[in-house]
């Protein structure tokens, strides 16, 4: 190994007492203007290609970094994604607008412009970037004989998740996951572990909390703008209209129900067990699986089930064995800010209400309900009192806030409402424009002092957008600290996923945690959901 490669993984790895000045070569000895010295560029490999993989990769390749190795277990989605990212009408498809959108000015509309051509300029280089990495299916293989891969980036189904993230930590790999970081609380756990341990630079990829939304928040929140916070309200439409939540497991079950012979009373034949039935078998076509797809790796540490298309793509997010339903998904980008700037630790106590589950043949839970209410409540902290925040999705909406002008509308898709002494706080997901009521509270918060480090962005105005990933990348190179580190990360995971353990508990029972131990005391049955049996040949 050459003596420049040598300074280079030291500088990466982040494992040298060398300071940083004397590590990085001057630009100007090694090959002037627009050469990348390599202790500026990241080799990353991308585990998950063609969802929100492409997207990570995408802000990181027009960083300037590296993608030297693509591990997934379908490519023919993967290049079928790639190559619409210039197909699409979209970036560079086209002047914005047409009926149904927002009004624009004349510079707004230029600068939409100017931001779609540069979208589409970074899509032909990622391509050009997706077909010169190397190509795997099992990460684990890619691992084992790829050795230039300094940093992972990880966006699977969410069961996936922290088997990768444990084997790339334990190799000195510093790690980008995706929301949530696992899918179980156990795994939480032992990814916050192995991260302290390893002292490898992690990031989870929920991108709001490197927003200048968040920021504020927290900053209004925390100068005691609003008062003492006692209650906070969350919400998302997901699943409704994204993902299926609450359909049964297709298969072959009877159809006909057992109704008296010669009986006419087809009505009362008709009830929801026996749709339930209908709507799988329905569902149960002959359906090869995909030329190419590696059934089996995707599988991973879940159980075995029969591969078909209303799991993959995508749509594992509803389905209990690979996802977490929509409070896995959302409440990364909105729970998220209220617990960052309220300073909460483990909820005390949670306790769920929601639609029926889908199930399969023998009436077992296979796919999350399409709408839930949870309620978590946290302790006191110091001089700032318990908090009670409860959890809305499937499209049910909390009750609307009397310091609400009429003319304001609570965003359909998402949001948050903190309601303290003083007046509320609203704010939509990702903590996109925060807002106060009374209005006369925005005046206040205008004098309040800029104290949370802000994420450079791209784009102006608007369409400005954190670089989530490239704050990561700079942690890396110990330019900067990332903002949602696995330490944060994995407890804020852990409570959300609280109340997945809750509705597994069962309707309207209250589990009662001690964060400290990891354990529920009061329905011990219920410890079981915390973590999960993995099939034979994985292990975390």
């Amino acid at each position: 190994m050459s003596r420049d490669r040598i300074t280079r993984r030291k500088f990466v790895a982040g494992t040298t007492g060398v300071t940083l000045s004397a590590m990085i070569v001057p630009r100007h000895v090694l090959g002037g203007v627009g050469y990348t010295a390599p202790s500026d560029t990241v080799n990353f490999a991308l585990v998950g290609c063609g969802g929100q993989g492409k997207t990570n990769a995408g802000e990181l390749v027009t960083g300037g970094q590296n993608l030297v190795a693509l591990c997934d277990v379908d490519f023919g989605y993967v290049d079928r994604e790639v190559a619409n990212l210039t197909r699409q009408r979209g970036p560079g498809g086209g002047r914005p607008g047409g009926q149904g959108a927002p009004q624009m000015t004349e510079e707004q509309m230029q600068r939409l412009q100017q931001m779609m051509e540069e979208r589409r300029a970074q899509a032909v280089k990622l391509q050009e970037a997706y077909g010169k990495a190397a190509r795997h299916a099992d990460f684990r293989r890619m691992f084992e004989t790829q050795k230039d891969i300094d940093a992972v980036v990880i966006a699977t189904p969410d069961h996936l998740h922290a088997v990768i993230a444990k084997t790339a930590m334990e190799l000195g790999k510093h790690v980008y996951c995706e929301k949530p970081l696992t899918w179980s609380i156990h795994e939480a756990r032992v990814l916050r572990e192995t991260a302290a341990r390893t002292k490898v630079k992690t990031q989870m990829g929920n991108m709001g909390h490197s927003s200048e939304g968040a920021a504020l928040v927290n900053e209004w929140v925390q100068a005691g703008v609003i008062g003492p916070v006692r209650e906070v309200h969350v919400w998302t439409n997901r699943p409704l209209g994204f993902w299926p939540q609450g359909v049964p497991r297709p298969g072959k079950p009877p159809v006909v129900a057992d109704a008296p012979a010669g009986g006419n009373n087809f009505g009362t034949e008709w009830n929801a067990r026996l749709v339930n039935r209908t709507l799988a078998a329905a569902m149960d076509g002959n359906y090869p699986k995909p030329e190419g797809l590696n059934w089996d790796l995707f599988l991973g540490p879940g159980p075995e089930v029969e591969y078909h298309p209303i799991y993959h793509p995508f749509n594992w997010r509803g389905w209990l064995d690979w996802g977490t339903g929509a409070i896995g998904d959302m409440a990364a980008h909105l729970i998220d800010h209220p617990y960052w700037a309220l300073g909460l630790t483990y909820p005390t106590s949670v306790e769920a209400t929601y639609t029926p589950w889908g199930v399969d043949v023998k009436n077992k839970p296979v796919s999350y309900p399409m709408g839930s209410h949870i309620v978590y409540h946290f302790a006191a902290r110091g001089s700032q009192p318990p908090v009670k925040l409860t959890w809305f999705d499937g499209g049910l909406m909390p009750e609307r806030p009397e310091l609400l002008p009429d003319n304001v509308q609570l965003d359909p898709g998402g949001g948050v409402i903190f309601y303290g002494e003083k007046g509320i706080l609203v704010h939509g997901t990702y903590a996109a424009n925060p807002k106060l009521y009374p209005q006369s509270l925005m005046e206040v918060a205008a004098k309040v002092p800029k104290t949370y480090f802000r994420v450079e962005k791209s784009g102006e105005g608007q369409f400005a957008q954190a670089k989530h990933r490239m704050n990561w990348i700079h942690a890396i190179k110990g330019k900067e600290e990332a903002t949602c580190p696995f330490d944060y990360a994995s407890r804020l995971t852990e409570t959300m996923l609280l109340g997945v353990v809750a509705m597994k508990a069962g309707q309207s029972k209250k589990i009662i945690y001690d964060g400290e131990k990891g354990r529920i005391t009061n329905l011990t049955d219920a410890n079981q959901y915390l973590q999960r049996e993995y099939r034979k040949g994985w292990t975390l």
